[in-house]
């Protein structure tokens, strides 16, 4: 606490972002069907969910909540806390 003015000037303060309505999207469906494979995605969206998905993990607001074995690349996705 006596040095949250010197961290914040370094690093700044939180951050806050939008997502893009199509981010939206795919973050509802990963909600409500958790866990959810990328092909389930794309078949209730109608198109592509690969770069969106990878978007959602990389803010840490979707995770990787399971790996199929090594034969297939299946991944299923859920929410995090954040």
């Amino acid at each position: 606490p006596p040095y949250r003015g010197l961290r914040e000037k370094l690093f700044g303060g939180p951050r806050e972002g939008r997502l893009s309505q199509p981010a939206l999207d795919v973050l509802s469906v990963v909600a409500y069907r958790q866990p959810v494979g990328k092909a389930e995605v794309d078949a209730v969206r109608g198109t592509d969910s690969g770069a969106l998905l990878r978007q959602l993990v990389r803010l840490g607001l979707v995770a990787v909540r399971h790996r199929a074995e090594a034969g297939t690349r299946e991944v299923r996705y859920g929410t995090t806390p954040r």
